[in-house]
This record gives structure tokens, C-alpha cells and sequence, in this order.
């Protein structure tokens, strides 16, 4: 017997051997036939996959719920550490504000003060319209913008166009619809100004240029890199005092300003009539421009 049942395994092993060896074979291919059962629109197949998933979402929820209590206990964290650095900043600001308000109310009462004395007349307020820009006809030659409102508006050909920052032209011609507005920046354009707080006067002429130049300007001018630059007045073109840039740029040749105004960033303007004559011969034209020193 025992003989017998040694012959019998000694001729199962090698049945055994294969089997084993095949076994990722077999696995490998069930795994495709798995794939492309998958990939076919089969309803019998789809509704095995949907019935599995069903029955495996709750332990996935139950797995993931730790996940994302964690998560959201450090977004919390990181939320109350950024609120209260921002919390901090604004303090800070609300602090420098308080601090310019009061300097504000003082120099408020000291310029009331001195307009007494003086007996000067309080400011003209302008009328004011704003226009959004509609196209940039900026090229080679010109730097101008044109703008959605014209006489039927009130605009008028001489007006002060500015941003919320400065001065950037007045207006040229002006339509029943739409109006165009010649910035400072362009050749054609002459302002006259006042340099720093020593009020040195210059006429400020546009090149074509992000830059115009200061020409006209006193030998003797002690002009410095920072000073501000702004309307005079001088001619009845621009009221004074209108925020015009600094200076930026100095050389023997040349002197530069940095307008306030930013040119690729330009979508509204504020155009103001002060009721001022306007003299736009003077204004835009060099032979004019001496006799506004």
C-alpha cells in the first residue's frame, strides 16, 4: 500500500508544479478580461460595479472621516494664525491713519487760517463728469484717448481730464457722443507748472513719451529728484494746484517727470470744467510757451 500511494504522489507533483506556475498567468489574464468587461457597455457588468461600489462607500466614508477632521483642524489652525497676523496689520494702519487724520485737521485749520488773512476767495468746485475711455489712439505721433461722453454731456473743448491719481490732459475736440482727450504725454501738449516748494516756474512738455520734460525753467531752479510737480495756472489753461508727478529724471540736457497718471492702466477719466478761459493756442504751441514764465 504504501508503494502505491508513493507512486500516486510522485505522479501528482508534477501536475502541482504547473498549476502553481500558471497561476499568475491565469490571474493575469483574468485581470484583462476584467478590463475589457469593464470598458464595454454591459448593463449586467455596470450593475456588479454600482453594487460593489454601494457596498464599499460606507467604509470608505468611515475610513476618509478621520482624514478630514484633521484636515480641517489645521485649516482652522492656519486660518486663526493668517486673522491675526492681518488683524495685527490693520491695527497698525488704522493707527498711521488716526495719526494722518489729526496732522490733516491741523493743516486744515492752518491753510483756513492763512486764507483769512490773506482774503482770498474760496476754491471754485468744478463741474465734474466722468468718462470711461472707448478706444487709445495712441501711435508714433500721438498720444490721445477717446471717451464716451461729449457736448450733450456738457463737455467742452479745453476741460481738465484727470485720474484718481493726477493729471492726464484736457480735452481737444469734443463731438455730441464722445469727446478726445490729448494727454500730457503727448507732443503737441505744454502745461505750465510749478517744481517743488519753492514753486520754480516750467513748462512741462509732452514728447510722446511715458516721460515729459521740464523746459523754460530758471538756471538758478535748485530742482531736486522727488520734487512735485503741479499745475500753475499761468496762461487760464489748468486752475492751479492740479497733482501733475515728480521729478525723476535729472541731466544737463534734460529733465524728466514721472506723472502720476499710469498710461497702460488708463479706463476712466474725470474731466472738470472750472469755468476758467481757456487759451489753448498758448497752451499747445512753442511759440507761446516763453511767455508763460
Amino acid at each position: 500500500m504504501s508503494k502505491k500511494f508513493g507512486a500516486i504522489s510522485h505522479m501528482t507533483t508534477p501536475v502541482q508544479a504547473w498549476l502553481q506556475g500558471s497561476a499568475y498567468a491565469v490571474l493575469l489574464v483574468f485581470a484583462i478580461t476584467l478590463i475589457i468587461l469593464a470598458k464595454t457597455e454591459n448593463i449586467a457588468i455596470e450593475r456588479v460595479r454600482t453594487a460593489a461600489v454601494d457596498s464599499v462607500t460606507p467604509l470608505l466614508e468611515m475610513a476618509n472621516r478621520p482624514v478630514v477632521v484633521i484636515s480641517d483642524t489645521i485649516e482652522t489652525a492656519q486660518n486663526y494664525v493668517a486673522l491675526k497676523s492681518e488683524n495685527e496689520e490693520l491695527r497698525r494702519q488704522n493707527e498711521n491713519l488716526r495719526r494722518w487724520q489729526i496732522t490733516a485737521a491741523k493743516l486744515q485749520g492752518e491753510n483756513a487760517s492763512l486764507r483769512g488773512m490773506l482774503n482770498l476767495s474760496s476754491e471754485v468746485k468744478p463741474n465734474v463728469t466722468t468718462a470711461r475711455v472707448i478706444a487709445d489712439q495712441g501711435g508714433a505721433f500721438v498720444r490721445s484717448v477717446i471717451v464716451n461722453v461729449g457736448s450733450l454731456d456738457g463737455i467742452t473743448k479745453g476741460q481738465a481730464a484727470l485720474t484718481g491719481l493726477g493729471l492726464a490732459g484736457r480735452v481737444a475736440e469734443v463731438g455730441r457722443h464722445s469727446a478726445r482727450v490729448v494727454l500730457i504725454s503727448d507732443i503737441s501738449s505744454r502745461v505750465p507748472v510749478f517744481v517743488g516748494s519753492e514753486r520754480y516756474r516750467a513748462v512741462m512738455v509732452g514728447d510722446n513719451s511715458p516721460s515729459p520734460s521740464l523746459l523754460y525753467l530758471d538756471q538758478d531752479a535748485a530742482v531736486k529728484l522727488g520734487d512735485i510737480v503741479y499745475t500753475s495756472g499761468q496762461g487760464g489753461g489748468f486752475v492751479p494746484g492740479l497733482p501733475v508727478g515728480v521729478v525723476h529724471s535729472l541731466s544737463e540736457t534734460s529733465l524728466k517727470i514721472r506723472p502720476y497718471t499710469d498710461w497702460s492702466d488708463i479706463e476712466f477719466l474725470r474731466l472738470e470744467d472750472y469755468a476758467v478761459s481757456q487759451n489753448l493756442d498758448v497752451l499747445y504751441s512753442d511759440s507761446g510757451a516763453e511767455g508763460l514764465q
